[in-house]
Order: structure tokens, then C-alpha cells, then sequence
């Protein structure tokens, strides 16, 4: 596990500078305050990074999560499409009163074309007030052809009324870029924005058409989530650059559309998620600002504390994640150096150190029948595994291999710890009966574990530690017949997939 001084920033093109809690007016009690309090939590933290004053003053990784992995975003990525949108206003490629349908040649409008569509702005896709309801998502992406199926979808209100959640508008958004920059929202961002930061290695899913899905796909390590964040902060300034111009940002992050009417004028009482809707970002209480992606992929800007806090986890509840930070990292922060506190900070530095998320334990071994080396052919089901196979290695590892309909993937679980390695198989995902998610993506690491629950039953741990999710495999052998319950973990427990087989 890395520590909240080195080894992360070494993997970094370009590191944040690192500062104590202390120096920059935060005790790091305060800190192991939240820590503790997140191991209690519903929330499953992967990572999380504090800036203070343009400085890293802690940051952790949940082994098997690592600084040096990248994260699926989720929502989060709309916070970039946002700022090539912004780019390419101030490049005049475009403006916020065009109209979207002016990009598209005719064949791919509905014919006529409705009035409500013809009047969607790409302002009205920044502020997610496109009109349509409900959010087409995810009828629009089963399909061939994204920005065709978006345009053909009614729109009942009236755009730039009523906030309703669209993750395909920014799809959308994503596309106009594409069509007016001649490169994808990935590529285009790449030199204006990635390469000034320091950012590496960055991905992000595309559209059977090649464009960047712009609403969700994104993948980048926690540092960079939270230099986008800090660069927000700083007015789009980075180091004596002006990266994004200032009047952007500051339009980009004030409030243009309230997400309930019924409240003129939220205060901190009335939640985070009715705070005011601005370009592809929240509004929050205590005057923040955040990126926001499900299960809890945060980037939190906090202009009044000059600080920024980035996460990535899983979780069933975001309001309960984000109150964590506003109860244990807002309140102790002071405008003024502290102290020093070495030991407070060794402790934490320990307690950093020894984040994990243990692998499952089991006091039962393994039955008298032998699976080793065998194969069982499954039943027809819709996780679309033909055939699993076990084998025991020199170490007590299962390596573990799982034929898809056209592929064989082999995983190794460990015996009391994670083991890793790389695959292209898909994982558990929102989207993932989206027409070609995931291709052309590089392959994605994961870290398997394994115990028995008891001697006929094998529990198998797979995490998909480049995203937010977890798949588990609970295999029950009875003679030459294996029945499986397989479960994601963002289901939470309520639904599981039975798959049924036999020894070959």
C-alpha cells in the first residue's frame, strides 16, 4: 500500500506537491476521523485524495485499488465533455445558441423534424434540460446509431425549462465536438488539457460511430481527478498557464438550473442533489461544487476552504458518502498553518498505509471430490459463460477459467489475498448491454480471491479494480453437477444469476 508522501506522486508525470495536514491548516486527527468513520460507512472506498492550498495532504488506496490504476468514472466524465465544449467555445468552433440538430446532415434528423428538437441549443444539453423524459439512455444506446436514435426520441418539454437527467445529451455534446473539431472529446482534450496537467493513460469508451461516450467511459487515476479539480479551483489557471479560460470555469460551475422548482432557494438543509444544476457539474452545500459519477466517483471543489477531495468507491447511497466529507474533513479545516503534530501524522500515515479490503475468510477446506483439473459445461444463461474450469496451483491459487460465447478468460484467486491480472472480459457494468461497449478498450486488471464457505462450496472474489465493481462466483459441487450463483456487487445482494452444470 502506498504511503501519503512518495510512491504515488512517482507515478506521476507530473505530482501535485505534497504538504503535511498541519502546514496546511487541517489536523490529521480530523483525517483518521473520516477514515475510521468509512470503514463504518455503506460506502466501499476504493481511494480518496485531500488538497489543501494546492497540496496533497493525504491519500489512500484500498488494496487491492492502487494509485497507479485508473477508475471508471461514470457521470464524472460529463465534467470533461463540459470542458471540450468550453474549449471549443472559446476556440469558435461553436456557441451555446446553436442549435444541435445544425450538426447533423439531414439523413440522420427525423422527418420533419419537431419543433422542440429543432430549438434544443447545445446550452440546453450542457444545464441536462434537452426535454426528453424519460432519460433515454438507455434505449438510445442498445442501439446502432446513438445521435440518430437520441434525435428520434420525442422531447415533451420545452429545452432549457425543466432539469431531467440525460446522460445521452452529453453524448450528444460529445458528438458535436467530434463533428466540429474533427477529433473525439479524448483526442481533442488530449493536448489542451491532459497534457498540461500531467494526466497519462487516460481512456474512454466510444459509440459504434468512434465518438467518445461523453456521459459516462472516462477512466483516470484518483491524481487526476483531482488536479481537474484543483484546476477548477484555480480559475482554469495551471502553473502560470491559463488552460481554461477563467470566465468558463466560472460560468461552467455557477448554478443555471434548479433540479426541483419547489425549493427557490436551497440551503444546507435541503441535500446536495437540489442544490442548482450548472454545466455538466452540482452545485453542493457549503458552496462546493462536485463531478459526480455513480456509486460514488466524486471530484469535490470547495472554493471557500481552497480545498479538493477526490473518491472513488461503490456505493448504495451517495448522499451518505458525500456527508462523510462534510462531516469530518469540512469543519476542522482553518485558514491558518497548525502546529506541527508529528506524531498525529505518523499515525496517519500508518493508518493510510494499511488500507485494504481483506479478502473473505473461510474456516472450511475443500471437499473430498476433486474439481481440480476438471471442466463443467453450463447451461444456456444470460451472464453468457459456456463452461467453467478449475486448477489448483503450487501455491493453493485457483486458476480459474470462464469460456464466454466466443473466449476463454482464466483468472487466478488466491488463498487469503488478492492476485492479479488483465482481461478483456466484461465486467459488471451499468451499461453493459450498450451496442459496442468496451470496444477497442484496453484490457482491464482485476484482483481474485477465494475460500470455501464450506466443503462443497467455493466462493470466488473477483474484482474489477479499474471500475467501481466486484463479480462473485459462489460454485456448489455435488458429484459431476456444479450450480453457481453469480452476483454483481452494485445489486447488493438482490439479485443473483443461477447457472447450472456438468463435469465434461
Amino acid at each position: 500500500m502506498l504511503l501519503f508522501f512518495g510512491l504515488s506522486a512517482a507515478a506521476q508525470i507530473d505530482p501535485l506537491p505534497r504538504s503535511t495536514p498541519e502546514k496546511e491548516g487541517v489536523p490529521a486527527q480530523a483525517i483518521m476521523d473520516f477514515i475510521q468513520a468509512a470503514g463504518k460507512s455503506k460506502t466501499e472506498f476504493h481511494s480518496f485524495m485531500f488538497v489543501r492550498h494546492g497540496k496533497v495532504i493525504a491519500e489512500g488506496w484500498w488494496n487491492p485499488y492502487a494509485s497507479n490504476l485508473k477508475h471508471t468514472l461514470y457521470s464524472t466524465s460529463k465534467s470533461f465533455t463540459a470542458a471540450a465544449v468550453g474549449l471549443a467555445l472559446t476556440e469558435k468552433k461553436l456557441k451555446l445558441t446553436d442549435k444541435v440538430i445544425s450538426f447533423f446532415p439531414p439523413e440522420e434528423l427525423p422527418n420533419p423534424v419537431p419543433p422542440f428538437l429543432a430549438e434544443l441549443t447545445v446550452k440546453d444539453a450542457l444545464i441536462m434540460s434537452d426535454g426528453q423524459d424519460p432519460d433515454p439512455t438507455h434505449q438510445v444506446v442498445g442501439t446502432g446509431d446513438w445521435a440518430k436514435t437520441f434525435m428520434a426520441t420525442p422531447i415533451l418539454n420545452k429545452p432549457g425549462a425543466k432539469f431531467l437527467y440525460n446522460s445521452t445529451g452529453t453524448y450528444m455534446l460529445s458528438a458535436v465536438v467530434q463533428k466540429v473539431t474533427g477529433q473525439t472529446v479524448l483526442d481533442y482534450l488530449r493536448p489542451r488539457l491532459f497534457d498540461p496537467l500531467g494526466i497519462t493513460g487516460e481512456d474512454w469508451e466510444t459509440s459504434p460511430q468512434g465518438v467518445s461516450t461523453g456521459g459516462w467511459g472516462l477512466r483516470l487515476k484518483t491524481e487526476d481527478m483531482a488536479k481537474f479539480g484543483l484546476l477548477y479551483l484555480q480559475g482554469g489557471r495551471w502553473k502560470g498557464k491559463q488552460i481554461l479560460p477563467r470566465e468558463w470555469v466560472k460560468e461552467a460551475t455557477t448554478a443555471k438550473i434548479l433540479q426541483n422548482p419547489g425549493i427557490p432557494s436551497p440551503s444546507d438543509n435541503d441535500g446536495d442533489w437540489v442544490q442548482g444544476y450548472c454545466y455538466q457539474m452540482w452545485r453542493c452545500r457549503h458552496n462546493g461544487v462536485r463531478a459526480d459519477g455513480a456509486f460514488g466517483q466524486f471530484i469535490i471543489m470547495l472554493p471557500d476552504q481552497d480545498a479538493v477531495v477526490a473518491i472513488t468507491a461503490e456505493t448504495p447511497d451517495m448522499q451518505d458518502e458525500i456527508n462523510l466529507v462534510w462531516q469530518y474533513l469540512l469543519p476542522p479545516m482553518v485558514n491558518w498553518s497548525l502546529k506541527d503534530d508529528a506524531d498525529a501524522d505518523g499515525k496517519l500515515k500508518q493508518l493510510l498505509a494499511s488500507l485494504a479490503l481483506p479478502p473473505r475468510k473461510g474456516a472450511a477446506t475443500g471437499a473430498d471430490f476433486n474439481i481440480n483439473g476438471k471442466t463443467y459445461t453450463l447451461q444456456t444463461n444470460e451472464k453468457r459463460m459456456t463452461a467453467i474450469g478449475f486448477r489448483l496451483q503450487d501455491d493453493n491459487s485457483w486458476q480459474v477459467t470462464v469460456k464466454g460465447d466466443s473466449a476463454e478468460y482464466s483468472f487466478p484467486f488466491g488463498d487469503g489475498k488478492w492476485l492479479r491480472t488483465s482481461t478483456t472480459r466484461l465486467g459488471p457494468n451499468l451499461l453493459y448491454g450498450a451496442q459496442h461497449h468496451f470496444v477497442g478498450m484496453p484490457a482491464v486488471m482485476t484482483a481474485g480471491s477465494y475460500h470455501w464457505k464450506d466443503e462443497n462450496t467455493l466462493e470466488l472474489v473477483l474484482r474489477y479494480i479499474e471500475s467501481p465493481h466486484t463479480e462473485t462466483m459462489t460454485c456448489h459441487f455435488d458429484g459431476q453437477a456444479v450450480s453457481i450463483d453469480d452476483e454483481s456487487s452494485f445489486d447488493y445482494g438482490k439479485k443473483k444469476v443461477a447457472i447450472s452444470g456438468t463435469m465434461q
